[in-house]
């Protein structure tokens, strides 16, 4: 029983057929997609582990670095150093597209204008909080572009996916069913036609005969 109802003509099985080819060359294109996709994520994974591993050990030190500058000048001290403070963080977003997908590129800069503070109230290790903490949210930045990407890509990858399983599973069989039920139907047709015209034939030929 053929799937699509439609009247199993010669036209319509031309066209099915014309449909079952683009419906072949859609799933090659999608699978093609996927598997792009897939090893950019698998590149993008190790990407962002490598960038959550950066942030993980850039935000240990700033805080350590943090630790002794309060144990060096004192709470007091630090409150007043980081008023002092003058960093400006500037985030600028680009994207690139992988197969029709929008990656971002995250580019994090700092404009600060050191000297914040007199030495004499603050020790080395405020300096080095200072240094660490710029990097740590340069870092953050690097993670941030890592994790959208990674989500994007595997968004369009699960979208991929369920296309090619529709064509697949539901459309493909489908075709190939409602085309196989026409050329069945045609078969059976063209084999009446030639019965009938065998029987017309021969009851001609016999009243040939007759007279």
């Amino acid at each position: 029983m053929a799937r699509y109802e439609v009247a199993p003509t010669r036209t319509n099985l031309i066209r099915l057929r014309q449909d079952l080819e683009l419906a072949h060359e859609g799933h090659e294109l999608l699978e093609q997609k996927r598997e792009i996709l897939v090893v950019e994520l698998k590149g993008l994974t190790a990407r962002a582990v490598e960038a959550q591993k950066r942030v993980d050990e850039e935000l240990a030190r700033a805080h350590t670095a943090l630790m002794e500058a309060q144990l060096a000048s004192g709470d007091s001290g630090i409150s007043f150093a980081s008023r002092a403070v003058n960093v400006k963080t500037d985030i600028t977003l680009r994207e690139r597209r992988i197969m029709g997908v929008a990656i971002p590129t995250v580019n994090v800069s700092l404009k600060d204008n050191a000297p914040y503070y007199g030495p004499q109230a603050t020790s080395v290790w405020t300096d080095e909080a200072v240094v660490r903490f710029k990097n740590a949210i340069a870092a953050i930045g690097r993670l941030a572009e890592s994790r959208i990407s990674l989500i994007r890509l595997a968004r369009e990858i699960q979208k991929t996916v369920r296309r090619v399983n529709a064509l697949e599973k539901v459309f493909i069989p489908d075709y190939e069913e409602t085309v196989k039920f026409i050329e069945d139907s045609l078969e059976e047709a063209d084999r009446e036609a030639f019965f009938a015209l065998k029987l017309v034939k021969g009851r001609l030929e016999a009243r040939r005969g007759v007279r």
